[in-house]
């Protein structure tokens, strides 16, 4: 039996579920072990100690889960109307709201969030949940004009696409794994969900929970297990229409060829490396903050992060100034404690690998303003990097270029806004970025003109699920959000109907 933090502020139900021997699958509505018998181990990222056994799942284990999503599928679950599907998202809302406090306390144990940083998402969550719900209502087909002699009338059709796969990313798989279930729920798909084995205990307790607000067996399963194994067995079953996935570039060409063997429709969010571009007119009360916490929130692990500053020569001093000032602010601290304000990384490769790339721009002539360091001390085995902020960054240098997925700023001056765009077109990936500018004819330039799936304009981050947001190049493709999403889960029947 592996240990856990034992800690006042865990709640009694958060402690029972944490206590588990074996945390297993969720399948057709129970807790099953993996066929093989192996397990896991997850690691809590804020001491780097054992935190819970998971079920290993494999092949086997992916095809259990299909085959009871496809079973539910055509079942009773195909009964269901609009807007029955419609109240069990409310009671959904309702349920996660009154088990908020629980959620986010696994979730910190699990992957290092501050408790203080995850309280602030629950609007976010429940805004979600309400969106979907008005999407069960809304799916709608068109009738439409002809040209076929004689009288035809025609029109079209949407219909839910079948089993969905989730791949679901470490860095935030709470909320993250509602962009699916919202989905899968508000259409009449079901879908078997692979969290990351660095952190599956929340998907696997909301599992539980979704269940007591009545969602049907088999229309909703959890597999946990390694990526090579699981998700490339989820990835490649012919049984599944289609895969959603949040995650590495590298990652994401692999599922793009695991989908080849039933032509799966895909959506992919991938790598960024965002530009955050801060105008000479810029209000730096605003954007100091606003740029350094769209690097620094969730220690660097977030995929649209803004980690490439660009500031404007004649105010790169002044705002220098202020970032450094500003990150001195910001306590590195264990999830569970309240006055943290950035937690761990998720484990002790990407501790490594984010230690590594600080060596690698202090060797390419980048300069260390602050940070660089792994935090140890009263912190113990825990993987805490310190906040880190370097200038004299060029686009060449590779902490210019590379997704770093830590608490790393890069700072690069530009002259004018055309040179900004420029640089912040010269990469790979086009997920996210930013302007801040008080000339709404500036923002408005750099808008159109940087190459990228989301733009935003004086401030950083902000996600709404009627807006939507998502990725180009290297970034990925396939919306999340907006009613471009739920098309992902449904497709078109065309009807003729001789009259």
């Amino acid at each position: 039996m592996t240990t856990f933090e034992q800690n006042s502020a865990l709640s009694e139900r958060a402690q029972s579920f944490l206590s588990r021997d074996v945390h297993h699958h969720v399948i057709d509505g129970q807790r099953v072990p993996a066929a093989s018998g192996r397990t896991l181990t997850t690691v809590n990222p804020s001491t780097g100690e054992a935190l819970a056994q998971l079920a290993a799942g494999d092949e086997a284990d992916v095809h259990r889960a299909v085959e009871a999503a496809r079973r539910a599928f055509k079942g009773h679950w195909s009964t269901w109307t609009p807007y029955q599907r419609q109240a069990l998202l409310v009671r959904i809302a309702h349920l996660l709201d009154e088990r908020f406090e629980e959620l986010i306390q696994i979730e910190a144990m699990d992957m290092g969030a501050p408790v203080s940083r995850l309280r602030t998402t629950k609007p976010a969550l429940l805004k979600m949940l309400s969106f979907f719900g008005s999407q069960a209502a809304n799916i709608a087909g068109e009738t439409l004009m002809n040209g076929i002699p004689g009288t035809v009338a025609t029109m079209t059709l949407k219909a839910p696409v079948g089993v969905i796969g989730g791949i679901i990313p470490w860095n935030g798989p709470l909320n993250g794994q509602f962009w699916i279930i919202g989905a899968v729920l508000a259409s009449g798909c079901t879908a078997v969900l692979k969290p990351s084995e660095e952190a599956s205990l929340s998907v696997l307790r909301v599992a539980e929970i979704l269940q007591e607000a009545g969602v049907p067996d088999g229309v909703l399963n959890v597999v946990t297990g390694l990526g090579k194994e699981a998700g490339h067995a989820l990835a490649a079953h012919p049984d599944v229409d289609r895969i959603a996935f949040t995650g590495s570039t590298q990652t994401g060409r692999s599922i793009i060829q695991a989908s080849a063997v039933n032509i799966k429709k895909l959506q992919l969010e991938l790598g960024g490396k965002s530009a955050d571009i801060v105008c000479a007119d810029a209000d730096l009360d605003k954007a100091v903050p606003g740029a350094a916490m769209g690097v620094f929130a969730n220690s660097g692990q977030i995929c649209f992060a803004g980690t490439r500053v660009l500031v404007q020569r004649s105010v790169v001093d002044e705002f220098t100034e202020r970032l450094l000032a500003f990150t001195d602010t910001l306590r590195v601290g264990r999830s569970l404690d309240d006055a943290s304000t950035l937690g761990p990384v998720i484990s002790r490769p990407q501790l490594d690998k984010v230690l590594s790339y600080i060596d690698i721009g202090r060797a390419d002539g980048a300069e260390l303003l602050c940070g660089g360091q792994r935090v140890e001390g009263e912190l113990g085995k825990g993987y805490f990097v310190q906040p880190s902020v370097f200038g004299g960054v060029t686009n060449e240098m590779r902490i210019g270029r590379e997704e770093i997925f830590g608490p790393v700023l890069s700072i690069l001056p530009f002259d004018d806004v055309d040179e900004a765009i420029a640089i912040a077109n010269d990469s790979e990936y086009g997920l996210g970025g930013a302007v801040w500018s008080q000339n709404l004819s500036t923002a408005l330039r750099v808008v159109h003109g940087v190459h990228t799936g989301t733009m935003w304009v004086n401030c950083y981050g902000y996600i709404d699920p009627m807006v939507g947001f998502g990725g180009t190049k290297l970034s990925g493709y396939g919306a999340k959000g907006s009613s471009a999403h739920m098309d992902t889960y449904l497709y078109t029947k065309s009807v003729y109907l001789q009259l």
